[in-house]
């Protein structure tokens, strides 16, 4: 018999509330997964997941919201959070912190941060990568990122020129200050061409030689596909106390 979760998202409260229903088991499990990316890929601050109508059929298929956590823990750096579980321990295989209910969930989480995410929309024309140096500045002088905004400023060039040179789709590009003076950079698109990195690359290979210099300054990096397109996103490692969260 075919299954499904059917999400419901919810953007009235302070942070993105995703309510699902029906069953997951290993069907509907990849179905789940691009349901809340899309969501993510929003760059929220936080999301938080209600599984109380939400039948698991199979406890392994539980195993795609860990990979999920896993996946996004650099990109985008959001607070994830379940509740409305009818059995907790159901749920512990996803690492999630667990919740007995939404308002809990939200109690816990706090009030969002205006100044917590950077979201712009761009075309990708010529002084897109520019444009996104201006805000690596401008964001690592306010979040007191310095000591990473050499290293932004070339992730998010290769980032960007790659989507006008070869995607030539509209992008997105999103920042996030990171746990010890780091900063998370990440570029959405509409294209489903995914760059990979395996060395020296040819000099006619897509997106190769900027995935040689991302990956030497960056302390990861990586992609994710979207219904619609991917975002790549790296993450700059600081070394200092980060004065945003102490």
């Amino acid at each position: 018999m075919s299954s499904e979760v059917r999400p419901q998202v919810d953007g009235a409260g302070p942070f993105p509330l995703v309510r699902l229903a029906g069953v997951l088991d290993a069907g509907s499990a990849p179905s789940l997964r691009s349901a809340l990316l899309e969501v993510l890929a929003g760059q929220p601050e936080a999301v938080v997941v209600d599984v109380g109508d939400l039948e698991v059929r199979d406890r392994d298929a539980v195993e795609v919201l860990r990979d999920l956590y896993r996946d996004t823990a650099d990109w985008p750096a959001a607070r994830l959070v379940l509740c409305g579980p009818g059995d907790p321990t159901v749920w512990q295989a996803a690492e999630w912190p667990v919740l007995a209910d939404r308002d809990k969930a939200f109690a816990q989480l706090g009030p969002p941060s205006a100044d917590r995410r950077i979201s712009v929309g761009m075309e990708p024309q010529v002084g897109a990568a520019r444009r996104s140096r201006e805000l690596i500045n401008e964001a690592c002088a306010r979040w007191g990122r310095e000591e990473v905004a050499g290293s932004a400023c070339i992730v998010v060039t290769e980032m960007v020129n790659n989507v006008v040179q070869h995607a030539h789709t509209s992008m997105i590009v999103l920042l996030a200050p990171h746990d010890g003076g780091g900063l998370s950079v990440a570029v959405r698109d509409h294209s489903g061409t995914v760059p990979s990195y395996t060395g020296a690359p040819a000099p006619t290979s897509y997106g190769g030689r900027g995935m040689l210099l991302i990956d030497s300054v960056a302390s990861r990096w990586g992609s994710l596909a979207l219904s619609d397109g991917k975002v790549v996103w790296a993450l700059l490692a600081g070394s200092m106390t980060d004065p945003i969260r102490g």
